[in-house]
């Protein structure tokens, strides 16, 4: 009886909880909520009515009030209300009061243009990671009137969410700056000194993503091999699946290259500054270490420097620049980690410690892994180490072993990047959200297909203005930057077919193309020079938002051709006050050919607004290529005010 009464308490408790619980969930669920946009210190846009919307009690009725506009909206029997507030001037900061059943406040509200950037890394790419470029830029960042919104990764493939991932407005501070997407901060900072109105930047991009992945599912009726991947990844048991094999496979690939690395081995690991590397070969840093005469394959290199580190370098924080590494690598100094960075895009740049210098010989290990292909330090980065004013030079011999050997690491599925998941998890909680337009920056991605992005990355754009239901906002992108080894002979590019279809998408209405081909690095997917692009994407709004009708906001854009003879003449557009060849000289990177489409160098010389072409044994030319290739290196047709003209060809 004993044990019994016991058992009917505790139900009896487990009762009462549970009623308690629901009773809570009830009133919680009952409150007015906000989506997390309409939170403080954000940025709505003016001149066009103002959507407020959320979450409360079937049958509730909701008011708004702002800068002394009021409405109301009741709840449906989803939950969800929404209301619209008359069109407001630029201004504030004002509070929004939402009164139902309970009371919200939101405060610090601007009111002013609002921007969404979008796209992959190199939209992504942060404040943070250009600071050594933009030190002075970073100091002066004191702007309250320029915020950032910032969504972190998601995706979805079952349906479109009604609220973006957590995140919060942030002002422009030299702290807060630091997480804005670099291109968004210069492209905000230009627009807000000539216009003297606040500026919200919504970052919805997503590094390595495919145009695909940010199509709703309407669009992706046009590319059925996307809608049925679209519809395979739905089955979440499907993705779950993938996810746990390969994370298992890449657990085991990293545990036995681990189990088998020399390095961890013998009675002093490699990182002991007194282990004797004597017998160690040298190769030269930065270079591929297959390049150097180590046999093909995947695994560990470990690497070895001994440096001479003056007195005035040591008791003083120290920076230790290492370029980039493919792919992944460990940092010790004198036998003390000092950092790891774990895959190779990102710049190393390791801050270390006062303390972890000493006068005198230095030991620096750095061991790399290489999942696939050739593993090294990438050339023309820096390799340095910095403290106090003084620097080391790094590049030169390096001691070098081989740890382990692995075939490549297995493969990983991203599923961020299948159709329609960044558009459903991103961009559809943003189309209650007024904006001014979208700047983007993305097609690294999509190289491998162009032809499709010229139907594709039309069909966004298209998509985007359908849902958000606004008209024909701005839509100003980014052509793809020079990257890779530059050739010495005209040769076929997908990267310069990817740039082609971008170039054929202004002729959608109400775009405008940002020419990037003089601000790209070889080596680097990333390029640093994220100001010059922000800036031009500034003067492209001028143009296309502000009504900047005599803005020169691009360079010349290729327009027509005529056959004189055995030579070719070109007519562009967008030539400002001139064309010229920037820098002086003569113009470089144009290729023609004759009908049988072998393209070799060709002369060309400037006429008015007009370029001539020609090539002495090209006697028949009928296609013309200017700035076709991976890294166009070079190429200068310009106009007077400083803006390149567009890679392009001829021929279709």
């Amino acid at each position: 009886m004993k044990t019994g009464f016991i058992v009917l308490r505790v139900s009896a408790l487990q009762i009462g909880f549970v009623w308690l619980l629901v009773m809570s969930s009830q009133a919680v669920f009952g409150q007015v909520r906000l989506p997390r946009l309409i939170s403080d210190g954000m940025v709505l846009q003016r001149d066009i009515p103002i959507n407020v919307w959320g979450w409360a009690k079937a049958g509730e009725t909701v008011g708004v009030t702002l800068n002394g506009k009021t409405g109301k909206a009741q709840t449906g029997s989803d939950g969800k209300w929404k209301l619209q507030l008359p069109a407001m001037k630029a201004g504030g900061p004002y509070q929004l009061t939402v009164q139902g059943s309970n009371q919200l406040k939101v405060n610090d509200i601007l009111i002013g243009d609002v921007w969404v950037c979008s796209g992959q890394s190199n939209m992504v790419l942060p404040m943070e990671r250009v600071k050594e470029r933009y030190p002075n830029e970073i100091a002066q960042a004191k702007n309250p009137a320029i915020r950032h919104f910032f969504l972190p990764t998601r995706y979805n493939f079952q349906q479109p969410q009604d609220d973006v991932p957590p995140g919060r407005w942030e002002a422009a501070t030299p702290q807060n700056v630091l997480r804005f997407s670099a291109v968004g901060y210069f492209f905000a900072r230009d627009l807000y000194e000539k216009y003297r109105v606040p500026i919200g930047l919504i970052n919805a991009s997503v590094g390595g993503s495919p145009a695909e992945a940010w199509l709703s599912e309407d669009a992706l009726k046009r590319f059925p091999n996307h809608l049925a991947t679209a519809e395979k990844v739905k089955d979440s048991a499907y993705v779950a699946g993938v996810q746990q094999s390969e994370k298992t496979a890449i657990g085991l690939w990293y545990n036995n290259l681990r189990k088998n690395d020399k390095g961890w081995q013998g009675e002093k690991n490699w990182t002991d500054p007194t282990y004797d590397a004597s017998d160690w070969p040298t190769m030269q840093l930065p270079g591929f270490w297959e390049d150097a005469g180590v046999p093909k394959g995947n695994g560990v290199v470990w690497f070895r420097k001994e440096i001479e580190v003056p007195a005035e370098m040591t008791n003083k924080p120290a920076k230790l620049f290492l370029g980039r590494i493919v792919d992944s690598d460990s940092v010790f100094i004198n036998g003390t980690f000092a950092g790891s960075i774990g895959y190779q895009y990102p710049p190393r740049r390791y801050e270390l410690p006062a303390n972890l210098l000493k006068t005198g010989k230095n030991t620096l290990v750095v061991r790399v892994i290489n999942t696939a292909e050739k593993g090294g330090f990438i050339p023309d980065k820096p390799y340095q180490l910095v403290a106090n004013g003084q620097m080391i030079d790094l590049k030169g011999s390096w001691q070098y072993q081989v740890g382990a050997v692995s075939g490549p690491m297995p493969g990983t599925t991203f599923f961020q990047y299948k159709p329609e998941g960044l558009f459903n998890a991103l961009i559809a909680p943003l189309l209650n959200y007024a904006i001014k337009g979208v700047i983007w920056y993305q097609g690294e991605a999509n190289t491998e297909n162009a032809s499709e992005y010229r139907r594709s990355f039309p069909a966004l754009i298209a998509d985007w203005r359908n849902h958000w239901q606004q008209g024909q906002f701005p839509f100003l992108f980014v052509q793809l930057a020079n990257y890779l080894p530059a050739k010495n002979q005209p040769s076929e590019s997908q990267w310069a077919e990817l740039r082609d279809a971008q170039f054929k998408t202004l002729s959608v209405p109400k775009t405008a193309m940002v020419v990037a081909t003089d601000v790209g690095e070889w080596n680097d997917i990333h390029p640093l020079n994220k100001e010059t692009v922000g800036k031009r994407l500034a003067l492209a709004a001028e143009h296309l938002a502000y009504g900047g009708k005599t803005v020169v906001y691009s360079g010349p854009v290729y327009q027509s051709m005529k056959r004189e003879g055995s030579k070719i003449r070109l007519t562009f557009s967008q030539t400002g006050s001139g064309l010229v060849a920037k820098g002086g000289g003569a113009l470089k990177h144009f290729a023609i050919a004759g009908a049988d489409h072998r393209f070799v160098w060709a002369s060309a010389k400037i006429e008015g607004n007009q370029v001539v072409v020609w090539n002495d044994q090209v006697p028949n030319p009928v296609t013309v290529r200017y700035a076709w290739a991976d890294n166009p290196e070079g190429a200068n047709l310009s106009n007077r005010e400083g803006l390149p003209a567009s890679p392009f060809t001829t021929s279709h």
